[in-house]
């Protein structure tokens, strides 16, 4: 036996080893359909979903609903089957079987023509691996055997649209193809290659270049030419055009060019058969943080997309391994600690939270991990974003939850931040160059300065305790004394103004701000006590202790605690209270938590508690912080089922929002934002969990 055929024998029976556990797991424990499935999503630029229920229903598309066209064929024994895309109303699309949604990877099965079809997207964004993390590679694995106990002649198509290299279809785009150490690729971009050049929200990238590669040792042709052309081909043929289309550039949309990969698996009888390409996008540079380009943090070392996937094919089955081990610890975690739904639900929003940012080499070598409000304004680095999405790295990765706050603490230092409380954002992205929400850096107007000021003390907090030290805080203690100073004078009863849920508007006497203020003081006294400074520690630990007093008086309302200090009959999620839980800070005793969770069980809707009593639409990251508040099992899967439901039954077919309306399941707003991260915070609560990721103790 060749090398080459040995190394192939050895991938396949690994990736079989792999599907084999996940096919037994998923027939014991079927999950619920998702609103959209993650397909390649690694960034706000580089993310594609379904959005049907089969992958055979709908082309592929961004987040923001454009198609990012990928198409996907098998042929049988001379009968062309579609299993990915709509290439065409006469090629019948084999039929759907399974699907399963994992932190890591999204599995389909279907079943036509005497064979089973697996087709797996596999991202291995492994946390605590930055440089892996980053990598932005999405392997495509097909695996086909038989199930009638005959032998059947398979093939395999794929191809990808320019789509994803432009911000409208009308771009005009070029094209090549190459090879580097075991790896035949072809790449696309635009011809105008506009680096940085524009921000946004409802925006798609139009720099850089993506890769469709696939290893040296598989029996494949590859071709860059017009996808009817391809397909048809395809679909007759079993094989693809021999030669490439000589005539870029072109429009994106003229004639449709594609990269186009067709494999001969050959007779399949007992033993299954595997292929695979790798979907990977270099974008030259990410982020401009005030003025400089950064690079991905992938590049940091000074490697070029060859050297991305010659890694990429190296450590594949490594990868794969690993990443199998860790959607199985990561579930069995969410698992033990809430159910069966709640592991569904954390399975779902990794991929969301981790793509929803883009890890840079920050100045100075510093990672920096940028977040994007997606369809709320397009904001980058957001505080009030960075702080509901920080459960899932204050559990994973407290680097990464470092990366988030850095490029923020290091704006605030800047003499341009004039101000005595923490900036809301960064930009619009992916341009990082200050503040653009409300009065910017010219007016307090529109600010928030109680929330984010909280916010930033608050997450500071759990990463000195996770480091066990407050050695990375050093450099920002002026930063984080100001801001405590600040809620010290204006926390416990705030202003006129707004907070993260700014879409209800400004709310004076915010019960829930006031909660968010009165947290980080105690976390401010607990960063003095650990940098031993015991006069400012007992200073702040003992102002919290009082305000949380005044706050159990200014904030009752008999069975509940109002909305306002000076609203009598209204209540709201107090979802900021959770933290004096998972830090044992015991500021408020356990009945307030009870009291409020009783009291919620009267309030839910259909698909979930709404945010207040204003309106009925909720947010889905606060209504696992408040489920969270439950000292009892049974109460948090009462707060949860709701949640699960509106999952589920959704009609809204777009990757998982945070804003919707909980008596029709119906979005309100809001898609793909990081701030599903928020939804980890239940294993916070687990010491078991925490000590078995890495978290503090």
């Amino acid at each position: 036996m060749s090398k080459v055929k040995a190394r192939r024998l050895i991938l396949a029976v690994v990736f079989a080893a792999v599907c084999r556990g996940e096919a037994a797991r998923a027939e014991a424990n079927p999950a619920p359909q998702p609103p959209a499935v993650p397909l390649v999503v690694h960034d706000p630029y580089f993310s594609i979903w379904s959005f049907g229920d089969r992958l055979t229903d709908d082309w592929p598309r961004h987040w923001t609903g454009r198609v990012h066209a990928l198409c996907g064929m098998v042929r049988v024994d001379g009968t062309t089957f579609q299993i990915m895309g709509r290439p065409s109303t006469d090629i019948p699309a084999m039929r759907q079987t399974g699907l399963r949604v994992l932190p890591t990877r999204t599995i389909y099965e279907f079943e036509g023509g005497g064979v089973r079809v697996g087709l797996t997207f596999f991202s291995p964004v492994l946390p605590r691996d930055l440089d892996t993390l980053s990598r932005p590679v999405t392997y495509i694995v097909w695996e086909v055997r038989s199930i009638d106990g005959l032998t059947h002649a398979v093939q395999v198509y794929f191809d990808n649209t320019a789509e994803p290299v432009v911000h409208e279809p009308q771009q005009r785009v070029v094209w090549n193809r190459g090879s580097t150490d075991g790896v035949v690729w072809m790449r696309m971009g635009t011809e105008e290659q506009p680096v940085l050049a524009v921000s946004g929200d409802d925006r798609r990238i139009d720099w850089g270049y993506l890769y469709t590669a696939v290893p040296r040792e598989m029996p494949l042709r590859t071709v860059l030419t017009e996808a009817d052309r391809s397909r048809e081909t395809f679909r007759q043929e079993g094989t693809i055009p021999a030669a490439d289309d000589e005539d870029p550039p072109r429009r994106a949309d003229d004639r449709w060019p594609v990269a186009a990969c067709c494999f001969d698996l050959g007779e399949i009888a007992d033993a299954a058969a595997s292929c695979r390409i790798m979907l990977a996008y270099d974008d030259l540079f990410s982020i401009q943080y005030f003025g400089e380009n950064l690079r991905p943090y992938w590049r940091r070392n000074g490697w070029e997309a060859q050297d991305l996937l010659r890694a990429a094919n190296d450590q594949y089955a490594a990868l794969l391994e690993r990443s199998a081990a860790f959607d199985e610890q990561l579930m069995a975690a969410a698992e033990s600690v809430g159910g069966r739904g709640y592991a569904n639900l954390t399975a779902l929003a990794y991929r969301h939270a981790v793509g929803a940012h883009k890890l840079a080499v920050g100045p100075g070598g510093k990672p920096m991990l940028f977040s994007k409000e997606c369809f709320s304004n397009g904001c980058i680095g957001t505080v009030d974003v960075l702080y509901p999405t920080s459960p899932i790295f204050m559990l994973l990765d407290n680097d990464l939850l470092k990366a988030t706050v850095t490029p923020v603490f290091e704006y605030a230092a800047m003499p341009r931040w004039p101000f005595p409380f923490a900036p809301h954002d960064l930009g619009q992205y992916p341009l990082a160059n200050g503040q653009v929400y409300g009065g910017r850096e010219h007016s307090e107007e529109n600010q928030m300065p109680v929330e984010e000021s909280g916010n930033m003390i608050i997450v500071a907090y759990v990463i000195a305790l996770n480091d066990g030290s407050t050695a990375y805080l050093e450099r920002y203690w002026p930063l984080l004394t100001n801001w405590a100073e600040y809620l010290k004078v204006k926390g416990l009863d705030p202003e006129n103004q707004l907070c993260t849920d700014d879409f209800t508007g400004h709310l004076a006497h915010n019960a829930n701000l006031s909660l968010k203020a009165i947290v980080a003081l105690a976390c401010f006294g607990k960063l003095c006590e650990m940098r031993g400074l015991v006069a400012p520690a007992e200073e702040y630990l003992s102002l919290a202790r009082t305000y949380a007093k005044q706050w159990v008086e200014l904030a009752d309302d008999g069975d509940h605690f109002r909305l306002a200090f000076d609203k009598p009959g209204t209540w709201s999620q107090k979802y900021n209270l959770v933290w004096d839980r998972l830090l044992g800070l015991q500021l408020f005793g356990p009945e307030v938590r009870a009291k409020e969770v009783a009291f919620y069980k009267g309030q839910l809707q259909p698909y979930g508690l709404p945010l207040d009593n204003r309106a009925l639409f909720t947010k889905t990251d606060w209504e696992v912080w408040t489920a969270t508040l439950a000292d009892d099992r049974a109460d948090f899967e009462a707060l949860m089922q709701p949640v699960y439901r509106f999952v589920d039954e959704t009609p809204d077919r777009i990757p998982l929002t945070d804003w919707y309306w909980t008596d029709s399941a119906k979005v309100r707003g809001f898609r793909a934002r990081p701030v599903i991260g928020g939804v980890f915070i239940k294993m916070l609560d687990s010491p078991e969990v925490r000590k078995r990721f890495g978290a503090w103790r």
